[in-house]
């Protein structure tokens, strides 16, 4: 069921973008990280950092592009049903879920029943990528409608093809093929017409093999970065999910370019990228060290396999090659951990749509969405639990002991995420959650 939605923007802002490990002097052939021209007279950048992506197999890259001028005003509606908003998955309050958004690029009025089909097989292959496999329940979706006056993408399928298009993507961004790009100002104005916006994702209209990701986008909305992908290729998932783990795990590439040569900086604050090898990380106790040792979900053993961070020497990543390293794999056990605590920064380990205010009828069903599966959850009475109801995701005040007395009486849910794929301590410490009603005759 498709529903127009006028709730202004709110929304989180999701993890800082990648940090850049090398020294600012550092330069490389391929303008990677850390390359910017001057600021604008106003302190706006003239460039943008971008991540790009030559096969559905291969080792990102690193570009800088002219940034898209900022928009004078809000877009308003090119054509009916421009800027509607569908909810595409829900599991629960906005607030206490991660809400992703995916907008549309080179869809005609009459092809939105198209693009909500991509965002449905997309999400499902990206959802399917652990940990968010394991956290299903913690997404809401939401899919934006830009009608473009024309179907597909420019330069596609080849050089010179123009489209006019509500986003202006196009192939062949600073001459390379593979590289989407995208007006980042125009997508903040449709981004903004949901009701919370943590991650970003444009699904241009091509079969054609491509994306970008936006790492320094600064955005009033609440989101950081933008990724872009082909709608209709089968692996065009891979670069969303590499992306989120900039954003959300604050995780570091772990692919490296040969020109950079040694390493010589301070030690990198990514969790996934160290100076320190296997044997100093397991000595101090610092870095991966807890998962040393273990097989990880990518292939191999976590210890310290050297280049990373874009350096073939100097520093070390936690295996062989991850999906930070290459597309198509899976993220390591360290990151794993990490992309799990960028979900918590933005949803809640349990969350409820019953009683508005706080307040419940003592014989009114109370229900509670968890998590994950790895999530327990225990009732209290004023104070006192009601163990009868432990692990229940749906009470009755009254069953569970409630008198009606007239007196005031609370109920609370209170639950922890037991999941192996976290051994920091620190965080374990906030995997957990807690909800309380008041509960009235």
């Amino acid at each position: 069921m498709r529903r127009r939605i006028s709730l202004a923007a709110g929304g989180l802002a999701i993890a800082a973008a990648l940090a850049v490990t090398a020294p600012a002097a550092a330069a490389s052939p391929d303008r990677a990280r850390g390359a910017r021209d001057a600021q604008g007279a106003q302190g706006t950048p003239r460039t943008q950092d971008v991540e790009y992506f030559t096969g559905p197999d291969g080792h990102p890259r690193h570009t800088t592009i002219p940034a898209s001028p900022a928009l004078p005003r809000p877009l308003l509606p090119s054509a009916k049903g421009d800027g509607d908003v569908t909810p595409v998955v829900t599991n629960g309050p906005v607030g206490s879920k991660l809400d992703v958004v995916f907008i549309g690029d080179g869809y005609t009025a009459g092809q939105q029943g198209d693009f909500h089909a991509a965002v449905r097989a997309k999400w499902a292959k990206m959802s399917a990528v652990e940990p968010y496999a394991s956290y299903t329940n913690l997404f809401n979706v939401w899919a934006v409608d830009a009608v473009s006056r024309d179907s597909g993408v420019t330069n596609d399928p080849a050089k010179g093809v123009t489209k006019d298009t509500a986003l202006r993507s196009y192939f062949f961004c600073d001459d390379i093929e593979r590289l989407l790009c995208v007006d980042t100002a125009r997508v903040e104005s449709y981004a903004a017409k949901a009701p919370a916006a943590d991650l970003v994702v444009v699904l241009s209209n091509s079969t054609k093999y491509g994306g970008a990701g936006y790492n320094d986008v600064v955005s009033q909305v609440g989101y950081d970065g933008v990724a872009t992908a082909s709608s209709d290729h089968p692996k065009s998932d891979q670069v969303a999910v590499h992306e989120t783990g900039h954003s959300l795990g604050k995780l570091a590439d772990e692919y490296q370019y040969d020109e950079y040569g040694t390493y010589t900086g301070a030690e990198p604050r990514e969790v996934n990228i160290s100076t320190l090898d296997a044997g100093q990380q397991a000595e101090k106790r610092q870095k991966w060290y807890r998962w040393l040792g273990r097989t990880s979900p990518d292939g191999g053993t976590v210890g310290s396999y050297e280049g990373g961070g874009y350096y073939p020497k100097g520093l070390y990543r936690p295996t062989e090659n991850s999906i930070m390293r290459t597309l198509g794999h899976e993220f390591n056990l360290p990151g794993r951990e990490a992309m799990i605590a960028g979900f918590y920064r933005h949803a809640s380990v349990l969350s409820s749509d019953t009683g508005t205010y706080g307040t419940v009828s003592r014989r009114r069903h109370v229900t509670v969405r968890l998590a994950a599966p790895t999530v327990t959850v225990r009732w209290y009475v004023d104070g006192l639990e009601a163990v009868s109801a432990r692990g229940r995701t749906d009470v009755v005040p009254r069953s569970l002991g409630v008198p009606a007395d007239g007196r005031p009486h609370t109920l609370k849910a209170r639950a922890v995420d037991r999941t192996d794929a976290v051994l920091d301590p620190e965080l374990r410490g906030r995997l957990k959650g807690e909800l309380v009603w008041k509960v009235t005759r």
